[in-house]
């Protein structure tokens, strides 16, 4: 079978989730060929073997330099596994790609992940938990098992922390149709630290509630403070919030304070505050996943059965946006996308609803028992 060929280095992930879902081998060339640091960097690396430990017969080939990977797919084999991610991006960077893989795997997946559970770059491990978790739930049947949970919280830039992620075997999905975000009903919360004073939390959680309590007043903001072993190598703080809406829509939100080191302090106050305008915006782009979830959404409805599935979305973002164009090229399917703006948002604001017909994608590795 010819391979796939793409040239640099974004949308890395993207094109090997794809490739191991459609059995399809790819070769990715110029990997940063013309920066100071050629080829892959040391958390694509981390995810090359944690694909190559998930899946059984796959051949992953890094030229000298790291900047052509050739990748043949093999079969999702999960299990229980370990893994040690690179502490240059946090475990959701991993995570993400496997909530799009773990269903269809042979063995349920039942595995421990280590390193940064939140930094400024990719969305928190909570944030998958109250955003992309719900999601795939809609999507299969038997999710009694399907879990994230956190074991250690770790910080930038020593990491730290754990995570236990269980997801159960599908052979196949169902197709869904949501269209109405709702109202928003409750917004929750977790104000943790991680080796400072506990007061930090309780900081945010006061100034939090001075702006959320304007606007409704079922507000809950937990205090989660870590001690000992749990807390990770680095000490930091940070908000999540969680609202929800009247039909069972989430939208996720948080804020970190700078890594340790840096340089720049910034106060628990402020963390509040921004997490608290994160939240605004994502509630103002409404639809019924927020931006944390858009892609999981897009890839678990094209391969859903031969049936017609809907959802309505903010702004499509530019990350979901590329991986509907990987996904036509992938699986040749075309994703019908409808704009629908309402006169009451911000400017430039407005929804898309997405319609498509999977392609009836079965899992042929699933043990029969």
């Amino acid at each position: 079978m010819n391979s796939r060929i793409y040239s640099g280095s974004n949308f890395f992930r993207q094109r090997l989730i794809l490739s191991t879902l459609s059995g399809k081998p790819i070769q990715i060339r110029n990997i940063r060929d013309t920066s100071d640091e050629p080829g892959v960097n040391d958390y694509e690396h981390s995810f090359l073997k944690l694909l190559d430990n998930l899946t059984n017969g796959s051949v992953i080939i890094v030229n000298e330099t790291g900047t052509v990977v050739k990748y043949t797919p093999g079969l999702l084999q999960g299990g229980t596994l370990q893994h040690d991610c690179c502490i240059g991006r946090s475990i959701s960077y991993y995570l993400e790609a496997l909530l799009c893989l773990a269903p269809f795997c042979k063995k349920p997946l039942h595995i421990t992940l280590k390193g940064v559970t939140n930094d400024s770059i990719d969305p928190s491990v909570d944030a998958l938990v109250h955003s992309s978790i719900p999601v795939l739930k809609k999507f299969i049947l038997n999710d009694e098992n399907l879990e994230i949970k956190i074991i250690s919280r770790g910080l930038q830039p020593k990491g730290g922390g754990e995570v236990l992620f269980r997801c159960p075997i599908v052979n196949t999905i169902r197709p869904i149709k949501y269209l109405d975000p709702g109202k928003i009903k409750r917004v929750r919360g977790y104000a943790y630290s991680v080796r400072v004073s506990p007061a930090m939390s309780s900081r945010m959680v006061d100034a939090s509630k001075a702006l959320l309590l304007k606007f409704l007043p079922d507000v809950y903001i937990y205090v989660d403070h870590y001690k000992g072993e749990h807390s990770g190598r680095s000490p930091g703080f940070g908000l999540i919030l969680v609202a929800e809406s009247t039909t069972g829509a989430f939208y996720v939100a948080e804020t970190i304070s700078n890594p340790s080191g840096s340089g720049e302090f910034v106060t628990p106050e402020d963390v509040a505050k921004q997490a608290c305008y994160n939240l605004f915006e994502e509630i103002n782009r409404g639809g019924f996943v927020d931006s944390i979830s858009q892609s999981l959404v897009c890839v678990l409805m094209a391969l859903g059965p031969a049936d017609v599935s809907k959802v309505k979305t903010g702004p499509l973002s530019p990350y979901t946006i590329q991986f509907l164009r990987h996904i036509e090229d992938f699986l040749q399917l075309k994703m019908k996308l409808e704009t629908e703006k309402d006169e009451k948002l911000l400017l430039g604001t407005h929804k898309v609803i997405i319609t498509c017909l999977g392609i009836g994608f079965s899992n042929l590795s699933r043990s029969v028992s």
